[in-house]
């Protein structure tokens, strides 16, 4: 049976269980472990079962991470995974890529540098860049077990120091 949970959101835009997937193998081109981090500010526990990338195309469909992640009430949760690769071959982080930026986070809401605990003395040394695409998270409410699934925007977080 699919219940919404309260506050999510039905199209795409901004759930309200934040997660972020984080891989070294972003930065020195390996084949490293992907973790994903997640914080629930609701009142009851839940599941984070999947997170479907819809526009990310792979051999029978989208990309489809099932996760089974348990994220209790109020707080954070986390585990690493197989390597996936979640870049696609969407044409932002392509050119982005091919732009001297790197990778740094993939996630459900908007970074801002203070987050990541970046100290900025000059903004004109230091951008992020953001490409957006869509996901279909399936959360399940610890308590009744109600499903949700919510259409969401994920962003593909960049820096880069500028050219100066």
């Amino acid at each position: 049976m699919m219940v919404p949970l309260s506050g999510f959101a039905g199209e795409a835009g901004e759930g309200e269980v934040k997660f972020a997937f984080y891989s070294a193998s972003w930065q020195v081109n390996t084949q490293d472990l992907l973790r994903v981090v997640a914080f629930n500010p609701l009142d009851t526990a839940v599941r984070i079962e999947s997170i479907d990338f819809v526009d990310i195309d792979v051999a029978g469909g989208s990309l489809e991470l099932s996760l089974d992640l348990d994220v209790p009430a109020g707080g954070y949760a986390e585990l690493e995974m197989e390597y996936v690769d979640l870049l696609g071959d969407g044409e932002c982080v392509s050119e982005t890529l091919a732009g001297n930026w790197r990778l740094v986070e993939i996630s459900n809401y908007t970074l801002n540098p203070s987050v990541r605990n970046l100290i900025i003395e000059n903004t004109e040394s230091f951008r992020i860049y953001q490409c957006v695409q869509t996901v279909e998270t399936r959360i399940a409410e610890a308590a009744t077990g109600a499903i949700s699934e919510i259409r969401e925007w994920i962003l593909y977080h960049f820096e880069s120091l500028s050219e100066q």
